[in-house]
């Protein structure tokens, strides 16, 4: 036995507009992680530094960077969102 697909698709207006999110996203992930990686190449001995709550450097930083994927990763789908809501009201005014 075969169903039908759960949700009718169509086409996507906000596509534009979610890429270019994607990609902005992307790349101001790029840049903290990059941060991340300059430090391990250029003063790695700062890596060991203990920051906060006796974590040092390496591990505070690695979680930030897991915890900030996920922020923007919730950010994105909620912006998305909005767009597809916003175009596709739009569409069904028009």
């Amino acid at each position: 036995m075969h169903h039908g697909p759960a949700v009718k698709m169509g086409i996507d207006n906000a596509s534009k507009k979610k890429a270019k999110l994607g990609v902005r996203f992307f790349f101001l992930y790029l840049l903290f992680y990059g941060g991340f990686v300059a430090i391990g190449v250029l003063n790695y001995e700062l890596l060991s530094q203990s920051v906060v709550a006796g974590l040092n450097l390496a591990l505070f930083y690695g979680i930030g960077l897991i915890v900030f994927a996920v922020l923007l990763g919730i950010i994105y789908n909620n912006l998305c969102s909005r767009y597809e809501d916003e175009l596709n009201e739009e569409e069904t005014k028009a």
